[in-house]
């Protein structure tokens, strides 16, 4: 069990209350993609966020409305924290044309405007130079809102990250690059791949404002994000977060998982992100359990409407194929 915060919380009832919902929330719905995956209602590439839900809750907490969201394909539990619907979410992994990408993008391409989310994205790091880009053009606008990426620790070894990098720093962009280090890029640990493995540090080969975060404490994520929110919007450019966190299923669905052992992954799960935010709201008297339990019901109805919602959803009519390509309706190079 997660140890307990002796110390007095630090933040409102409102927010330890969206943590705990938001978190558990993105637990939930995954454990489900997962059940629905082996019935092989889910099909295709698949990739559970379970054990990370700290890094989007967190993160959703320190920013502000218009701010922009992009992420690679590990990507069902950031939108699920800004607020978009389960429904869209799950529609979508079942190729339905009521998802969030009107079921042409599955598991990997999840897309939410409304929110801020710009994807779901399936080309390794190819997401961190498009980061790049909407923080460039939220300065060119003066809207006074930052762009937050998140990739993994493979990404690290892309060289559009190096790029991105210098152009963000070079132009003080308003961008917060987060490597969301869960120890594997797919089964390859970090020290079989990177003379670096503390990956906070290759921002310092760009002046760039670096730390580490024990991303497993959702406070510590909310605190790190913070920071680089404000220096960015202070126009003092970027800041490049490790997110220190643990996936405990594997990197799909269909990695068997024979590069860890059973040990490592309960050593995480002893500081589950959700579980600590759960013994602080119930040490401080933040909630009730069984106000949590309210929550936990609220959820499993939540969840399963969504399923049912995708199970009764059709999907796109062929005609389809041809939409949401070219901004041009009629693009001369579409011909029947």
């Amino acid at each position: 069990m997660a140890k307990k915060n002796a110390d007095a919380p630090k933040y409102s009832k409102e927010t330890y209350k969206y943590w705990y919902e938001s978190m558990q929330l993105q637990r939930k719905f995954e454990e489900k993609c997962g059940q629905l995956y082996g019935m092989q209602k889910i099909k295709g590439f698949c990739h559970l966020y379970i054990g990370q839900e700290a890094c989007s809750s967190g993160s959703r907490s320190a920013l502000i409305e218009g701010d922009k969201y992009i992420t690679a394909y590990r990507d069902h539990g950031i939108p699920l924290a800004l607020g978009t619907s389960p429904n869209a979410i799950m529609a979508e992994l079942y190729g339905k044309i009521t998802g969030a990408s009107k079921g042409k993008g599955g598991s990997m391409h999840i897309f939410d405007k409304e929110v801020g989310f710009v994807g779901g994205h399936g080309i390794v790091g190819a997401q961190i130079p498009m980061g790049a880009g909407l923080a460039f053009a939220e300065k060119y606008k003066k809207t006074g809102n930052v762009s937050i990426t998140y990739f993994g620790d493979g990404a690290t070894r892309q060289g559009a990250l190096h790029e991105a990098f210098n152009m963000a720093m070079t132009w003080k962009l308003p961008a917060i690059f987060v490597v969301e280090n869960n120890g594997y890029a797919m089964g390859t640990s970090v020290a079989r791949t990177s003379n670096v493995t503390e990956l906070y540090k290759i921002g310092e080969a760009y002046d760039m404002p670096s730390e580490p975060v024990d991303a497993m404490n959702v406070e510590a994520v909310h605190e790190a994000v913070s920071r680089a929110a404000a220096r960015a919007r202070a126009g003092e450019g970027p800041t490049f977060l490790e997110f220190r966190t643990y996936r405990y299923r594997g990197h799909s669905m269909s990695d068997p998982q024979k590069y860890r052992s059973k040990e490592e992954v309960e050593a995480y799960k002893d500081r589950d992100p959700i579980e600590q935010v759960k013994a602080t709201i119930l040490e401080h008297n933040i909630l009730t359990q069984a106000e949590l339990d309210e929550i936990d019901a609220k959820i499993k109805v939540q969840v399963q409407e969504s399923v049912d919602f995708a199970e009764t959803s059709p999907f796109p009519d062929k005609s389809e194929a041809y939409k949401d390509v070219y901004v041009e309706e009629n693009y001369p190079f579409i011909e029947e």
